[in-house]
């Protein structure tokens, strides 16, 4: 499906107003809602082409920005050295209850569009892999696809570096989509051991995958980017919210 013009919002949630991007196709009709979440770096302009994808294939889309407390509307992280530290520092210093308010800020943002039809699920690659993992804490979550979720099996996320994901897992009523690269030192073989073990334990419905890739394979620039990997790996993600939202 073609795409609208992106449309460009801010959304109250208890810590300010949080600009969010929403991509939605230009046919008339209600769509299931996607709440995309980005990596450290926010909406990249990868970010956004991904959001644009998912969005083609009949979905509406909201793209938050992740640190919208702390930094300037519009603010975009550069992919060097200087935006991965100041990204993995915020990382840090926003409380988890804090990520859990937007997400549910957006959450209803979806649902209460013109354009959607109620269903709802989450995407993320990186941080986003793990805040989409808390989304699907949410009950009305019906699909979340997390792809290589940063620091789920350390649970450091958010200040105190002490979250609570994993613990939780048993409150997830939808299905996850887990995506993995086997050569991503971001989540290493023990880790996803553990993931899978503890969702396998909590009576969770899920896919897994692994690919021969490294961290950030989906990110459609730089070194890491496999075209043919995220290909395929978007095409699951596609069938699997088809699936899971209708």
């Amino acid at each position: 499906m073609t795409l609208r013009e992106p449309e460009i919002v801010e959304i109250d949630t208890p810590t300010g107003p949080m600009l969010t991007r929403v991509l939605r196709p230009a046919a008339a009709g209600r769509f299931p809602g996607l709440l995309f979440h980005s990596e450290i770096f926010q909406l990249t302009a990868p970010i956004c082409r991904t959001a644009a994808a998912l969005a083609g294939h009949g979905f509406i889309v909201a793209v938050p920005e992740i640190y919208h407390e702390y930094s300037p509307a519009g603010t975009v992280l550069a992919y060097d050295q200087d935006g991965s530290d100041t990204g993995n520092r915020l990382k840090t210093e926003k409380p988890v209850s804090a990520y859990d308010a937007d997400n549910r800020a957006v959450l209803d943002f979806l649902k209460n569009h013109e354009a959607c039809n109620g269903r709802l699920g989450s995407f993320g690659p990186c941080i986003g892999g793990h805040l989409t993992y808390r989304a699907a804490l949410q009950p009305d979550v019906s699909a979340a696809a997390c792809f290589y979720p940063t620091d789920l099996p350390k649970r450091s996320l958010g200040a105190g570096m002490n979250d609570d994901s994993l613990i939780r897992a048993a409150e997830i009523k939808g299905e996850l989509l887990m995506v993995f690269g086997r050569q991503d030192p971001h989540v290493p073989a023990e880790g996803r051991a553990m993931i899978y073990q503890t969702l396998t334990a909590a009576g969770v419905s899920f896919t897994w995958h692994e690919f021969n890739a490294a961290h950030a394979f989906l990110r459609d620039e730089g070194l890491r980017y496999d075209p043919e990997l995220a290909r395929q790996a978007l095409g699951l993600t596609v069938d699997f919210f088809r699936r899971c939202l209708g």
